[in-house]
């Protein structure tokens, strides 16, 4: 009997050890994955060039505009011609007509860089000083795959103008393990280059930093916090063992 005393002993006392010692790891973790007071992206992260090149933090780049997608429907309407106002829908390659300009590629752009190419297409033979307006009526659904940290991971589908806290909900939000100061946007160019963009979902909602709006194929991937992830497998491991086991 004293000889199972000593070693159950033994046991609890190595057991105390490895908790005190995780914990202590869990806790330093935790600290050195702290949100940063001033949004900015967690040592080791990615920014995008823009953000780089303005020399901001990727959290604090501003939100891009829509980009037109296929099959979206759009107002287009040129002041003072009536004729030459329609309503079109962008077909599977992208590009839309209209009279006097033939085929144009729409998705992709902005509503503003669309304006910008008729106004520009017309004023070369036709119309002098053209003013056109392009209004996206009908957004249709693009994807988004959330991977990672979060309660629902999956590709799901976006329609108009979303964000990532939108994007972010949609997968039913970080889980119990997800370190919310990094989140990443990955983004595939039309080069084939990826842009990656790092941001601290807590500093977007307290509305320090602009909410980027996601756009379709873009991959958002919530990271994992290893303190959090640590003190999970410890619990699953602590009751995994049977106290009945350990004492025979």
């Amino acid at each position: 009997m004293m000889r199972i005393a000593m070693r159950n002993g033994a046991i609890l006392k190595t057991l105390v050890a490895l908790c005190l010692a995780g914990l202590a790891a869990a806790a330093g973790a935790a600290l050195a994955e702290g949100p940063a007071s001033d949004g900015g992206t967690p040592a080791g992260s990615a920014t995008t060039p823009a953000a780089a090149a303005a020399g901001k933090p990727a959290g604090a780049a501003q939100a891009e505009e829509y980009k037109i997608g296929t099959f979206d429907l759009l107002e287009i309407s040129v002041f003072q011609v009536p004729e030459l106002s329609r309503t079109v829908r962008v077909d599977a390659q992208g590009l839309i007509s209209l009279p006097m300009i033939g085929p144009t590629q729409a998705a992709a752009l902005t509503a503003r860089e669309l304006e910008m190419l008729l106004a520009k297409r017309l004023s070369e033979k036709y119309l002098q000083d053209p003013q056109v307006s392009v209004f996206i009526k009908e957004y249709v659904s693009q994807r988004v795959v959330v991977e990672g940290s979060v309660l629902k991971p999956g590709v799901y589908p976006i329609t108009g103008r979303t964000t990532l806290v939108q994007a972010v909900a949609l997968a039913g939000g970080p889980n119990n393990v997800a370190n919310p100061a990094s989140v990443r946007i990955i983004r595939i160019k039309p080069d084939g280059a990826r842009d990656v963009a790092v941001y601290n979902l807590e500093v977007i909602r307290a509305g320090s930093v602009e909410d980027p709006l996601i756009q379709g194929n873009d991959i958002v991937v919530m990271d994992e916090s290893g303190g959090r992830a640590f003190l999970r497998d410890f619990g699953e491991l602590m009751r995994s063992i049977s106290p009945f086991g350990m004492f025979r």
